[in-house]
């Protein structure tokens, strides 16, 4: 910041500018004639110092708890300078298990905690949706041989470089921002349940201790599901969910495919839908929902569904348990 000093000169005064910031010791030193008046007040001024930045490492260990996690971003734009972090970390106060990110020493490193620093630490409107979602109320999904279990995000930004760098056995997966129109909203720990309904969303909390976060509904989850099904394999692990999606709600499935944009996603979420039989959909109201004109062809040499005009493999028997 800018400061200025005083001194005589020929009689006179003259103020220099200086862009460096004055420190104590600064201080210190620029008042030699002052120095008993300094040395009687030095030690409240570093004691008053000292209780300030121990007031800002409670109020920084607080809100991190056991499972959050803060970016350098985020401390920067609250006061915590990188030095300042650099001696929480030196004392043994702070961990940074990836570069760019810290948490509390002695917390739990978990993928839920990653997920909740994401929506109410750094403000990002990504939620989890798709596959994983289904996984977290209840409903399987597969994981193919080899592969880590994959939290599949969904949101209009991208989360930040080092959410895949945490040593977990977990990855994540960004999906954009999904096959829905409708507007995002932060989730913080004030927003509604009302709010979160009219998005498809919903508080999923833990019986583990971890914080509740965001994720869609199985309504959402599904839709958000069939706009990512690209081949064959894809249209399977689609079916075998649908299959037990026996209690959706039809009010809240109209209001998903009202703000779908994804045809060949309303397509296949009907399509699977009607094939299962299930009891909810004639109470779908379809009346303003665009399901598009012509033939779809998802997979190449598979069947036409009469209804939904969209192709599905022909031995979707053969897939399901």
């Amino acid at each position: 910041m800018m400061t200025s000093t005083r001194c005589a000169t020929a009689g006179q005064d003259v103020v220099y500018i200086s862009c460096r910031k004055i420190t104590m010791s600064d201080l210190f030193r620029l008042l030699p004639n002052f120095s008993p008046l300094a040395l009687v007040y030095k030690p409240d001024i570093l004691s008053t110092m000292g209780a300030q930045n121990s007031g800002k490492l409670n109020r920084l260990l607080a809100e991190l708890g056991d499972t959050r996690l803060m970016s350098s971003r985020w401390l920067r734009a609250r006061g915590y300078s990188n030095s300042l972090v650099a001696r929480y970390v030196g004392s043994g106060w702070l961990v940074s298990p990836a570069r760019g990110v810290y948490m509390r020493k002695g917390g739990r490193l978990q993928w839920e905690g990653v997920v909740r620093s994401l929506q109410a630490g750094e403000g990002l409107a990504l939620h989890v949706g798709g596959s994983f979602a289904l996984a977290l109320q209840g409903h399987e999904h597969y994981l193919r041989l080899g592969e880590a279990e994959a939290i599949t995000l969904y949101g209009p930004v991208r989360p930040p470089g080092w959410v895949n760098k945490l040593p977990l056995p977990q990855r994540f997966e960004y999906q954009g921002k999904g096959p829905l129109d409708l507007p995002a909203i932060l989730y913080t720990d004030e927003v509604s349940e009302t709010a979160l309904t009219a998005q498809g969303l919903v508080w999923h909390r833990f019986g583990s201790g971890a914080e509740a976060l965001v994720c869609s509904t199985p309504e959402r989850a599904m839709l958000e599901l069939c706009d990512g099904v690209a081949d064959a394999a894809g249209v399977y692990e689609a079916d075998a969910l649908m299959q037990a999606m026996t209690t959706l709600r039809p009010q809240r499935v109209g209001l998903m495919l009202r703000h779908c944009r994804s045809i060949k996603a309303k397509r296949l979420f009907l399509a699977l839908a009607d094939r299962h039989r299930h009891a909810w959909l004639s109470h779908v109201p379809l009346e303003e929902v665009d399901l598009g004109r012509g033939k779809r062809a998802l997979v190449p040499g598979g069947r036409l569904h009469p209804s939904y005009q969209i192709t599905l493999p022909g031995d979707l028997d053969e897939h399901l348990a």
